[in-house]
């Protein structure tokens, strides 16, 4: 049963940024500080990755762990509302993403995924810092990997 009105649910469902978000924030503000340069959302490459770097042929995508369907992850809660429609949703969302970063491998780039839960919670510098530093370490010494999660 929702709690909110037709319109307060679009109101609330329409404040929801797909750019610019606080986990993909802190995540390319750190990796600013350890000296990495990148392109926010390139428009030139399937998908709009949250994070492009041209010097290393990677892109980052900083994925939300209910948006995108993270597997065995706590913030996965499909709603108890409107259930069919929200599985549905979000069975397309993680089906897009493979086809996306298929092709972004393809294309040669390497595809780095950091997931919200990764950077999230208790310790929250902490784990962005380690993530980051991993990140870091992936896009300069990485070569041999298509694709990783963070």
């Amino acid at each position: 049963m929702d709690t909110l009105t037709k319109e307060q649910r679009h109101f609330v469902m329409s404040q929801i940024k797909s750019s610019d978000t606080k986990p993909e924030t802190a995540v390319r503000s750190y990796l600013h500080k350890l000296g990495f340069r990148f392109r926010k959302n390139d428009k030139r490459l399937i998908g709009k990755p949250d994070l492009y770097f041209p010097r290393y042929y990677a892109v980052i995508f900083v994925n939300g762990c209910f948006w995108h369907g993270h597997d065995s992850c706590k913030k996965v809660r499909i709603p108890k509302t409107n259930t069919e429609y929200w599985t549905q949703k979000i069975a397309r969302n993680k089906e897009r993403d493979k086809k996306e970063i298929q092709t972004l491998i393809e294309q040669g780039y390497r595809v780095g995924v950091v997931w919200e839960c990764s950077i999230t919670g208790k310790k929250r510098s902490q784990k962005i810092q380690e993530v980051s530093e991993s990140v870091a370490l992936w896009l300069e010494e990485g070569f041999d990997q298509n694709y990783r999660e963070f």
